[in-house]
């Protein structure tokens, strides 16, 4: 696909009057897709796809226009000539952008990860073989990924990569789950097995009788999927230089220096190592991001945007200075001391519903579900009732953190839409002294 790139760079850079100058986005992927119902292919089928995302500037003044491609190689090329003359006559109807700050330059960057993907027979195999017997529901896609990035100024930028990511759950006769994913880049049948047999030994634990708990603050075991949803919410905003300039920052205190989290905390953008590629969306290489340094706030994610209109460094983040790769450093914990550890409370599978219940605190709210189980002396009891939680970030990842997995799970996104995407996360379990559930 690299090469349906170069050549629609070289069309618009033959159509470009002198003074004017472009960007170029490229997204791309060919995917295959496997929707399960009771461990039984329902549905399969492949995605090819490609889409440019032009944007002409001039006089400081922008205008973009994303064009579908078809593949073939001169009806792309015609269709992207006639967006650049569309282009051309809005933007002087535009007023000036003060906030326009374009990298001027001539940066190259090309990253082709083409490790093998699995045979879908062999998943479909491990599938029957492990759990032929359950009422699997799940979707699996994989295939590679691609994005493309070009300027006037001479910059480009390129990344391919494949991936795989099984997204399930496992119903038991009584409704309730266990939820679980597999993805990567690399992959592994025994890794993919130990994945279906743990969620088959949580299955068990389902059928037993249900805990019910009283509203108040209980020791707790968050494993990787439930960190991920509160990962998540610090990515909206929590890191943004935009929403810290503006008080609209759930880390606001932390990066005022007024509130710390626990010294074993270190978040980062890790960019390097991770499917997403080393540009970002508007045109400047990404970096590594050390983002949050033994409990203290020490970067922030800056766009070229909020770069010109705070008065700031840029460092590659894209327009929406999210997180695309956050990772948060190991602790000590093994995972199989887990339950021992943890002794009596519970062991939290998943969240669910996140939102905020009170922003400037850095307070979340949601609900547990799919496989929260109540321990006791390390021994799992029994499934736990659907329960809201509602507590501080700088109570969980600080006064109440007792320790962070050794083992950490790379989660990457499962979203679909319009396209895969190339996010992840890279978090370990965390095993907290008080968890609030209010109900």
């Amino acid at each position: 696909m690299k090469h349906v790139f170069e050549a629609l760079i070289a069309g618009v850079l033959q159509t470009l009057q002198a003074d004017e100058q472009f960007t170029l986005g490229y997204s791309a992927e060919q995917s295959q897709f496997v929707r399960f119902n009771h461990a039984k292919v329902r549905q399969a089928g492949e995605v090819s796809q490609a889409s440019a995302q032009l944007r002409l500037i001039r006089d400081g003044r922008q205008a973009e226009q994303q064009v579908t491609l078809s593949g073939d190689a001169q009806l792309d090329q015609q269709r992207l000539i006639t967006a650049l003359e569309q282009l051309r006559q809005t933007v002087p109807l535009l007023a000036i952008d003060p906030y326009l700050r374009l990298d001027e330059s001539a940066w190259h960057s090309h990253s082709q990860h083409e490790q093998p993907l699995p045979e879908l027979s062999e998943v479909l195999a491990l599938l029957e073989r492990e759990a032929g017997d359950l009422d699997l529901v799940g979707i699996y896609a994989a295939g590679p990924i691609c994005r493309g990035f070009a300027s006037s100024f001479g910059a480009i930028g390129w990344h391919q990569a494949n991936s795989f990511n099984f997204d399930w759950s496992l119903f038991h006769e009584n409704a309730e789950a266990v939820k679980a994913n597999y993805a990567g880049q690399h992959w592994s049948a025994d890794d993919f097995t130990a994945r279906l047999r743990l969620a088959r030994e949580q299955l068990g634990f389902l059928g037993r009788p249900a805990v019910t708990l009283k509203p108040g603050s209980y020791r707790a075991y968050l494993a990787p999927a439930a960190m991920d949803e509160i990962a998540g919410m610090l990515c909206w905003g929590g890191f943004s230089a935009q929403a810290l300039a503006t008080g609209n920052s759930a880390l606001q205190r932390l990066y005022n220096g007024d509130a710390q989290l626990h010294p074993m905390v270190s978040f980062s953008e890790q960019v390097s190592g991770s499917l997403s590629p080393a540009f970002s969306d508007e045109g400047s290489p990404r970096l590594d991001v050390p983002l949050i340094q033994q409990g203290k706030a020490l970067q922030q994610l800056v766009s070229a945007r909020s770069a010109a209109e705070f008065a700031l460094l840029a460092n590659g983040a894209d327009s929406y200075e999210s997180p695309c790769a956050l990772s948060l450093a190991p602790g000590s914990l093994p995972s199989e001391q887990i339950l021992e550890r943890l002794d009596t409370g519970l062991y939290i599978s998943n969240l669910w519903y996140l939102n905020y219940s009170d922003l400037p605190a850095a307070r979340m709210t949601g609900l547990t579900r799919f496989a929260t189980f109540w321990v006791e002396h390390g021994e799992i009891q029994g499934p736990v009732s659907t329960m809201r939680f509602d507590d501080s970030l700088y109570s969980l990842l600080g006064s109440q953190l007792e320790e962070l997995t050794r083992e950490r799970e790379m989660i990457l996104s499962t979203s679909t839409y319009g396209q895969r995407s190339t996010g992840s996360s890279h978090l370990p379990g965390a095993l907290v002294k008080g968890l609030t559930l209010t109900l």
